[in-house]
């Protein structure tokens, strides 16, 4: 693609724009001067619906689509709809490539998931780990979907020389994360538990694991960085992994957490329960070879996600 297509009156669909990822998407466009975003939410615009994505791409005719849409969720409840994971991102998918490919999309990003990759791949996991092994059982079908969609850009890339890409990117955070009790990942967990402890004045926090884990995390406004790289500077056939290139223990993790909520009392660590895998870290220097790093901290990424835990969930509970 001519990198010269994607000016600021480009008309680009950010398809998922409510959630983690298209939202951080969006605020990067909007901060840039991007202004003809299409946005369409789900109750608009149902993606597992082959018609009625036709017709939106028909009317739309978006020159850029940013594939951010997914169904997703934890352990419990891939598990739990196993059927649903698997078919309705597999919908999502082969609807909006198809119809972006019909109607003329100039170039489209579809992002996936580091579960992609292999339950005992290599560390840090290359691009090229990919189907080199099985997955995770607990979301393999989610995975499964994910892998389809790297095929079919792939594939349309193939055979009718679409300039679909791929990126998938490690563990994310930040605002407009999930801070749900029960089916949150671990950071927005961590952040929840510390939190309700200052406030309750608890005095300890009590931690599964031995905290011997190693952990990658990418803030979300990085990633929307990085999609937007890659969109103007990558054309290749192969996905491009997007992670931070840095490690921390599940224990720094809570230390550090436990100094940005400012909370006082004790990190008790329960090492009768399971740790789940000690390592996972992408390779991202294919993507670094491109010119591509990430820019925020850890910690400057924590204090802005608490900032915003306070001002969006903790005070829509009053």
């Amino acid at each position: 693609m001519d990198a010269a297509g994607f000016h600021k009156s480009a008309s680009i669909f950010v398809a998922g724009h409510r959630g983690l990822v298209g939202s951080a998407v969006v605020r990067r466009l909007k901060s840039l001067g991007y202004n003809n975003l299409i946005l369409r939410s789900h109750s608009e615009l149902d993606l597992t619906s082959q018609s009625a994505v036709d017709a939106f791409f028909a009317a739309e005719k978006p020159q850029f689509v940013i594939l951010a849409a997914a169904k997703v969720g934890g352990i419990h409840a891939n598990n739990t709809y196993p059927a649903d994971f698997i078919t309705i991102n597999l919908q999502i998918q082969t609807n909006v490539i198809s119809s972006a490919f019909k109607f003329g999309t100039l170039k489209l990003i579809f992002l996936g998931s580091s579960c992609i990759y292999p339950k005992f791949a290599p560390q840090p996991i290359p691009e090229s780990a990919l189907l080199t092994g099985p997955l995770e059982p607990t979301n393999e079908w989610y995975a499964i979907a994910k892998i389809s969609g790297i095929k079919m850009c792939q594939a349309f890339r193939i055979q009718h020389s679409f300039d679909a890409i791929s990126a998938m990117p490690t563990n994310l955070y930040g605002t407009n994360d999930n801070f749900h009790p029960e089916n949150s990942h671990v950071l927005p967990a961590l952040i929840r538990r510390f939190h309700e402890a200052k406030v309750s004045n608890a005095e300890k926090v009590v931690v599964w694991g031995s905290g011997k884990p190693l952990r990658e995390f990418l803030h979300v406004d990085d990633l929307a960085d990085a999609v937007l790289y890659l969109l103007e500077n990558y054309s290749g056939l192969e996905h491009v992994n997007v992670g931070s290139g840095k490690e921390v223990t599940i224990k720094e993790l809570a230390e550090l957490v436990k100094e940005v909520v400012g909370y006082a009392g004790e990190i008790v660590w329960d090492s009768s329960k399971p740790d789940g895998t000690p390592r996972k870290l992408m390779d991202s220097s294919r993507l670094e070879k491109l010119g591509w790093k990430p820019k925020i901290s850890l910690k400057d990424g924590l204090t802005d996600t608490y900032q915003w835990y306070l001002e969006n969930v903790v005070s829509s509970k009053y």
